[in-house]
């Protein structure tokens, strides 16, 4: 799939290095994304969803390596649980290193972070090099976007750029578990 959309996914990379707003293809739905480290990309990204900055963000990336950096070690025992469930439509919440960014924590001393099975979304990691804030392609409150068309309508031109692809066909947005009690946050 990657290789079918070349230049779209370079193009998407692009725009997502330049501090842009991007919208893409993820297991069930349409993403909203930008670079996690770039406060000002992911604050204009709230204001475009109208999502409150309290509540936190959830990042995906193409593996384990690229969200490392945000999270806090991981008990052996751990790692094998979450890895058991990646790449996957598995969210985890996981402690926060300390120095992780409130603006994709939020209120929480964890972070929302998956490893995608979507082979364009993973593709999209890779090439922009880092994870991607990943919330549905909708204002809060309205149904998520689930083709390019539907986020580009919904988002009326607050987008930097859209890759069209297909969503991974799954008809609910991914499990969100918290690691350290196993508490499902959100149901698949």
């Amino acid at each position: 799939m990657a290789s079918m959309n070349g230049p779209r996914l370079h193009a998407a990379a692009r725009a997502v290095r330049s501090g842009g707003i991007i919208a893409y293809p993820t297991e069930a739905v349409f993403g909203l994304g930008c670079n996690p480290r770039n406060e000002q990309a992911v604050r204009r990204l709230l204001a475009i969803k109208r999502r409150p900055a309290h509540k936190g963000l959830i990042l995906i990336a193409a593996d384990f390596a690229q969200l490392e950096p945000f999270l806090q070690p991981l008990a052996l025992a751990d790692h094998a649980r979450i890895a058991a469930t990646w790449p996957g439509p598995y969210t985890w919440l996981i402690p926060a290193r300390p120095e992780t960014p409130r603006w994709l924590r939020g209120r929480h001393d964890t972070l929302a972070v998956r490893v995608t099975a979507h082979p364009l979304a993973a593709a999209l990691c890779r090439a922009c090099g880092h994870p991607l804030v990943s919330t549905s392609a909708n204002l809060s409150g309205r149904p998520p976007a689930r083709t390019a068309l539907a986020a580009r309508r919904q988002m009326r031109g607050a987008l930097d750029y859209v890759l069209a692809g297909p969503t991974g066909g799954s008809a609910q947005p991914t499990e969100i578990r918290e690691l350290r009690t196993g508490k499902l946050v959100r149901g698949a």
